[in-house]
């Protein structure tokens, strides 16, 4: 990875809800036209996107970018596919992960490395209900243990 600053445009707050995350990689992203410009003014939305690999390739199916408002007739589709870069060895890698039970690749976060467009992607295994359960089990209490002693400070 490189020392240049991170600038987060979207998060996938519903990636880490679903699925556990074992890893995660940086990629970057083909855009075309007006799509940067849209996404400097925050206008994506990576809720129910999912990657896949075919011939060789990776792909982002389901992310939303929104039409740019000023862009008329150079404005793309907002739920095309759109191609992930990554080295071809780890496309590779990453397809022989995914060929084993139970994983999917998720979008986790977009953001601006320098001038660059990066897409985090995660290498995730389905929660069960119970997981999800437990899951917000333990934010609850989290939360309410950082109350109770923000409030025994301020006593």
């Amino acid at each position: 990875m490189s020392n240049q600053p991170k600038k987060t445009i979207a998060n996938n707050k519903k990636a880490y809800h679903d699925f556990f995350v074992d890893e995660t990689y940086e990629a970057g992203i083909e855009l075309l036209g007006t799509e940067v410009k849209s996404l400097r003014l925050g206008g994506v939305n990576l809720k129910d996107s999912y990657c896949y690999i075919e011939k060789g390739e990776l792909f982002v199916c389901g992310m939303h970018i929104s039409p740019y408002e000023k862009g008329n007739i150079f404005n793309r589709d907002p739920l095309r596919d759109r191609r992930l870069l990554m080295h071809k060895k780890e496309i590779l890698k990453l397809h022989g992960l995914v060929g084993q039970k139970g994983y999917t690749l998720v979008p986790v976060s977009l953001y601006f490395s320098g001038s660059r467009v990066k897409i985090e992607i995660g290498l995730c295994r389905g929660k069960k209900l119970y997981d999800k359960r437990e899951s917000d089990a333990k934010r609850q209490a989290n939360r309410d243990i950082e109350r109770y002693s923000k409030n025994m400070r301020s006593e």
